[in-house]
C-alpha cells in the first residue's frame, strides 16, 4: 500500500503540511510550529504555557564587548515565507528573517532561515537553519542557539535520553513555590510538595541529564495514552561548537526537548560567538530530525524508545542528506575524506611507537594545538581511532582545517602540521602520525588517568535531601547527583585533603572536586590540598616537572607550592581561569588545561616532601577545579627504558 502524497495548504496565517502519518503547523511568515498532530492526539505541543510554547528556533545574544554568557532571547520570527520544493514526494519550506538595520537593539544582527521539510512517507520532520552575518552588520555576541519544542503537559511525562537514564518527570508545577524550592541556583529545585507524592524530596534540575555532543543522538519522550513517542534525533555534531566530549542539555521537565547548536554550557564565555563588524560568516545548524512513533498497546509503549535508537541509526546512515535544497548544504559527492593512523611516542614507556587505541581524531578550523574545544564558529568532524591507531572521517565539508587529536592515557594535544585543505570527492591519507606526548623524564609517581575527566575519583553519596531517584543505582553517572560539592567539608571538617602518594588510593581519597569550604552563609574558605611523597635522592643534574591537568575550572586560581605552604610568590600560579561552571551542573568535566611546572631541584628533599595545591578563590560554594591527572617527573635520564 502506497503512501500519501504530501499536502501543503496555505493559509493567511498558517502554512499546513500533511503527509498522512502527521500534520505540521507553522505561523506564516513567522515560522513557529504550533501544531503537531499525530497518533490519535490532535497536537502534540504544548500552547498554554505562561511563557514558551509550541516549537521554535531562538537564540540568545549580547552587544559586543559584553561579558558573560547571558543577554537576550531572539525568537527568530520569520518575516517572509517561500515554499522551496513542492511535489508529492517532498516539501520543503523557507521562513526568512533578513536583518533590519532600523531594529538594531532588538533584533540579533544575523540574517536568519529557517527551513522545514516534510517527506512521503515519512514519520516526522526535518529542521535546519542558516545563519549569516554579512560585511554590512554590526558586531555582536552570540551565546546560544537551539530549537525547542514544549510538549503537552499532561501528555508526555516520560523522558528517555539512554538506556539507563530514563524516568517519569514531575510537573513544571512542582517547581514553583510553595510546591518546590530553589537551591543554590534556579535550575536546581527540591520537590518539598509535588503535585504526585512519589516526587518528594527529590532533585530536579534539567543538567543531571546532559550529555556530551558524541552520544547526543537520540531524546525525548512517551506518552502512554496513546502511546506516542516524540524523539529529537541528531545524525551529525559537524555543526556543534566544542568538540566531541562538550556536554549540553538534552530534555527536561515542561515537558522540553532540545536540539542544541551553540551553547556555553561547561565550556563558559570562551564559547561565545563574537562576531567583529562586518565580519562574513554563513553556518548552516542542522538538519535534525523530529521523529514520530506510536504502538497499539501501551504496555509496549517502552519499545517506542528503541524504536527510536534503530531509527536514530538509519538517520546517521543516512548521513549527508540528499534532499535539502540549500546549496549552503553539501551532498555526499560535494564531500571529502581523510583518513591515517595515529602512534604515540613515549620513550618512558616503550622503546617502540604505541598505537593510539582510542583516540579522539578529529578535523576543526585552523587553530593553535587544543583550539577546538573552544572552536565555535566552524564545522567539526570527529571519530575514535581504531585498536591499531587506524582512523577514517567521511563527509568532511570542503574547507580548510587542522588535524587534531588527544589519546585517553596520556596528557595534552596533538596537532598534524600541515594544513588541510578538503575538497569534493577528496579521499586524503595522512599515513602514520606520532603523537609525543609532553615529557621530561621518568614517572616518579602520578595521580588518577589522564582521560580528561575526574570521574575516577572519589565521588560521594548525594546527601539524602537531594537525590534524583534516577541516579541511585547507577554510580557511573553518581556525579550527576545534587550538591556533592557540600559533601567536602563533611568528609574533611578539621582540615583539608591530604594524599599520601604509596598509601593513598585516588578513587578513594582524592575528592572529585577541589571546592571552597563554607564557613558561614555565603561565606567561604580557600582549601589547600596536600600530596604529600618522598625522594629517596635529589637528581642534581636537571630540573624536575609537575605536570598538572584539570578537566574544569571555574573562576579558580590555581596556586602550587613545594615544600612550603606559605611562599610567596607560589612555585605556579594559574592566574584566574574558567567558567565552565561543570561542579554545579553536574558535569565531571568541562574544558581542559595542562600546566607543566618545572621544579628546581634545590626546592626537592631527600625524604619527605609535600606539594601543596591551593585553590585561593574563595567566592561560591560551586567555584573550582576538577583535575583530571597529575604527574611527577625526574630530570631527563639519557636511557629511558
Amino acid at each position: 500500500m502506497s503512501s500519501a502524497a504530501v499536502q501543503l495548504i496555505q493559509q493567511d496565517d498558517q502554512v499546513v503540511v500533511d503527509n498522512g502519518i502527521f500534520q505540521l503547523r507553522l505561523t506564516n511568515p513567522g515560522g513557529t510550529i504550533v501544531g503537531i498532530q499525530y497518533g490519535g492526539i490532535d497536537n502534540l505541543l504544548e500552547l498554554n504555557n505562561p511563557i514558551l510554547n509550541g516549537g521554535f528556533w531562538d537564540l540568545n545574544w549580547s552587544e559586543a564587548g559584553s561579558s558573560g554568557t547571558r543577554g537576550k532571547f531572539d525568537t527568530i520570527e520569520g518575516t517572509s515565507f517561500e515554499v522551496i520544493t513542492k511535489s508529492d514526494e517532498a516539501v520543503e519550506l523557507s521562513f526568512t528573517r533578513k536583518w533590519d538595520p532600523s531594529l538594531q537593539g532588538e533584533h540579533s544582527p544575523l540574517s536568519i532561515d529557517k527551513r522545514f521539510i516534510i517527506l512521503r512517507g515519512s514519520s516526522g520532520f526535518y529542521s535546519y537553519a542558516i545563519y549569516e552575518h554579512t560585511e554590512d552588520m554590526p558586531a555582536f555576541n552570540l551565546n546560544e542557539t537551539r530549537i525547542a519544542f514544549m510538549l503537552k503537559i499532561e501528555k508526555f511525562r516520560y523522558m528517555a535520553m539512554a538506556d539507563d537514564r530514563q524516568r517519569f518527570l514531575p510537573l513544571p508545577e512542582d517547581r514553583l513555590p510553595p510546591r518546590g524550592k530553589e537551591l543554590a541556583y534556579p535550575e536546581a529545585v527540591l520537590l518539598v510538595d509535588p503535585v504526585e507524592p512519589e516526587f518528594k524530596g527529590e532533585v530536579d534540575d534539567k543538567y543531571q541529564y546532559s550529555c556530551e555532543n558524541k552520544d547526543n543522538k537520540v531524546h525525548g519522550f512517551i506518552c502512554f495514552d496513546p502511546p506516542v513517542g516524540f524523539w529529537q534525533i541528531t545524525p551529525s555534531n559537524e555543526f556543534r561548537t566544542g568538540g566531541p566530549i562538550k556536554q549540553d542539555l538534552t530534555s527536561h521537565v515542561n515537558p522540553t526537548t532540545l536540539a542544541m547548536f551553540v551553547s556555553t554550557h561547561y565550556g563558559g564565555e570562551d564559547l561565545v560567538i563574537k562576531f567583529a563588524p562586518g565580519e562574513a560568516w554563513k553556518k548552516v545548524f542542522g538538519p535534525v530530525f523530529i521523529y514520530l512513533n506510536s504502538v497499539v498497546d501501551r504496555d509496549n509503549a517502552n519499545s517506542l524508545w528503541d524504536d527510536a535508537k534503530e531509527q536514530m541509526k538509519n538517520e546517521v546512515q543516512s548521513w549527508p542528506y540528499s534532499f535539502p535544497a540549500s546549496e549552503d548544504f553539501p551532498r555526499a559527492d560535494q564531500r571529502g575524506a581523510i583518513s591515517g593512523r595515529l602512534l604515540v611516542q613515549d620513550r618512558y614507556i616503550s622503546e617502540d611507537c604505541i598505537s593510539a587505541e582510542g583516540a579522539y581524531v578529529g578535523l576543526a578550523p585552523p587553530g593553535a594545538t587544543g583550539s577546538f574545544q573552544k572552536e565555535n564558529k566552524g564545522y567539526q568532524f570527529w571519530t575514535k581511532a581504531d585498536s591499531e591507531g587506524v582512523f577514517m572521517i567521511n563527509n568532511i565539508r570542503p574547507g580548510d582545517y587542522n588535524l587534531y587529536a588527544w589519546v585517553p592515557g596520556f596528557v595534552g594535544d596533538y596537532k598534524y602540521e600541515e594544513a588541510i585543505e578538503i575538497t569534493a570527492g577528496c579521499e586524503i591519507d595522512v599515513g602514520d602520525l606520532v603523537y609525543n606526548p609532553p615529557r621530561n623524564g621518568p614517572t616518579l609517581w602520578e595521580i588518577g588517568c589522564p582521560d580528561r575527566s575526574a570521574a575516577e575519583f572519589f565521588i560521594p553519596q548525594p546527601d539524602p535531601k537531594y537525590i534524583n531517584k534516577l541516579l541511585v543505582n547507577l554510580p557511573a553517572e553518581r556525579f550527576r547527583q545534587y550538591g556533592l560539592w557540600e559533601r567536602y567539608a563533611e568528609l574533611y571538617p578539621d582540615g583539608d585533603l591530604v594524599y599520601t602518594v604509596g598509601t593513598s588510593d585516588y578513587q578513594k581519597d582524592w575528592f572529585y572536586a577541589h571546592v571552597n569550604r563554607k564557613v558561614g552563609d555565603n561565606s567561604f574558605k580557600a582549601t589547600t590540598w596536600q600530596v604529600k611523597f618522598k625522594l629517596d635522592s635529589v637528581d642534581q643534574t636537571g630540573n624536575y616537572t609537575l605536570r598538572v591537568a584539570l578537566s574544569s575550572a571555574t573562576f579558580s586560581i590555581l596556586e602550587v607550592r613545594i615544600n612550603d605552604p606559605d611562599a610567596s610568590p607560589p612555585e605556579f600560579s594559574s592566574g584566574l581561569i574558567g567558567s565552565d561552571n561543570s561542579i554545579a551542573r553536574h558535569g565531571i568535566h568541562g574544558l581542559y588545561y595542562l600546566f607543566n611546572i618545572e621544579i628546581q631541584s634545590g626546592k626537592l628533599l631527600q625524604g619527605d616532601n609535600n606539594v601543596y595545591l591551593t585553590q585561593s578563590r574563595n567566592t561560591s560554594a560551586v567555584h573550582g577545579l576538577m583535575y583530571d591527572y597529575i604527574r611527577l617527573e625526574g630530570p631527563p635520564t639519557p636511557t629511558p627504558i
